[in-house]
C-alpha cells in the first residue's frame, strides 16, 4: 500500500515531532488534540522548531510554509477517515487507548494501518480493540523525533508482513532507522535502559558514589554521551517510574523495581528538566 495521508493523535511534544517530520517528509498530516488550547499549543511546538531550522539555514523560509501548509489541525476524530496511516500518541493510559483504537477502527479505511507511540504498553490489546488486528502494530519514536534516528516497529503475534513492510518503508522515507521487536513491554530500547537507569539510582542511593561521579564514570569509562542522571532528567523521573512499574507488574522481576528515591522524587514533583528540577538543577 502507498501512505500519503498521515493521522496523528495527540499534539503533546511527541506528537508534534512525528507531525514534524512527517510533513517535512512530503506527507499530509491531520493532527488532533481533545480541545483547541491543546491543539494550538501543538501546532505552536512544530511551527517553533521549524522556525528554528530556519534560523540555522537547515531549510527556508519557503519551505517552512510548504511543510506546514502540509499540516492540519483538528479536534474531530473524524477527520482521520481518509488517513492510510495514523500513529497514536496520546497519554500512557491503556483504557484511554483501547477505546481510541476502537474508534478509529470505526472511522478509518479498511486498508488504514493503525500504530501506538506507546513506550512499554501492550500493543495487542490496542490491536484487540481495533477489530483489524493484522493491521496494527507498535511505531515507537524517541524525543526528539526531528533528531533521533531509531523507529521501533513494535509486532503482535498477528501483525500482517504487509504490515510491518509498509512501517518499515514508511519509517525509513522519514530518514529513520528500523528495528523490529515483538510486543513485550519495553521492547528492546527501555528494556535495557530502565533496569541501567534503577541500578544508577540504587547505587548512589547506597552511598557508593555521589550523582556527579556516577555520571562522569560513565560518560568517560564508557563513552557515552551522558550518564544516567543527566539522561533521567531528560527523560523525566515520572516517565521512567511508570515505565519501570508498567515492567514489573509484567515480569514481577526486581530488576524493574522502582527505588525508593525515584519515588519519593516524583511525589515530590521533582521530575527533571519539564519541572526545573531533578537530579541536577534546572539546565545542567
Amino acid at each position: 500500500m502507498k501512505i500519503k495521508r498521515v493521522g496523528v493523535v495527540g499534539a503533546g511534544i511527541m506528537g508534534a515531532g512525528i507531525v514534524q517530520v512527517c510533513a517535512q517528509s512530503g506527507y499530509e498530516v491531520v493532527v488532533s488534540e481533545v480541545n483547541d488550547e491543546l491543539l494550538q499549543k501543538g501546532m505552536g511546538t512544530v511551527d517553533h522548531f521549524l522556525g528554528r531550522a530556519v534560523q540555522k539555514e537547515k531549510i527556508t523560509a519557503a519551505q517552512k510554509d510548504e511543510i506546514t501548509g502540509r499540516i492540519q489541525g483538528t479536534t474531530d476524530i473524524k477527520d482521520f477517515k481518509d488517513c492510510d496511516l495514523i500513529v497514536e500518541a496520546i497519554i500512557e493510559n491503556l483504557d484511554v487507548k483501547k477505546e481510541l483504537f476502537k474508534q478509529l477502527g470505526d472511522i478509518c479505511p479498511p486498508h488504514a494501518l493503525l500504530t501506538s507511540n506507546t513506550s512499554s504498553m501492550t500493543v495487542t490489546e490496542m490491536a484487540a480493540a481495533s477489530g483489524r488486528m493484522d493491521k496494527v502494530a507498535g511505531l515507537h519514536f524517541f524525543n526528539p523525533v526531528p533528531v533521533m534516528r531509531l523507529v521501533e516497529i513494535v509486532t503482535t503475534i498477528v501483525t500482517s508482513n504487509e504490515t510491518v513492510k509498509a512501517l518499515r518503508e514508511f519509517s525509513e522515507s522519514l530518514g529513520k532507522t528500523v528495528v523490529i521487536a515483538k510486543d513485550t513491554p519495553g521492547f528492546i530500547v527501555n528494556r535495557l535502559l530502565i533496569p541501567y537507569l534503577l541500578h544508577a539510582i540504587r547505587l548512589h542511593e547506597s552511598g557508593l558514589a555521589s550523582i556527579e561521579d556516577i555520571d562522569t564514570a560513565i560518560e568517560l569509562g564508557l563513552n557515552h554521551p551522558m550518564g544516567p542522571f543527566r539522561l533521567l532528567d531528560i527523560l523525566g523521573n515520572d516517565t521512567t517510574l511508570f515505565i519501570a512499574e508498567n515492567m514489573f507488574n509484567e515480569f514481577k522481576d526486581d530488576m524493574y523495581a522502582a527505588p525508593v528515591l525515584l519515588k519519593r522524587m516524583v511525589t515530590a514533583g521533582i521530575l527533571g528538566r519539564k519541572s526545573g528540577k531533578g537530579f541536577y538543577g534546572e539546565g545542567k
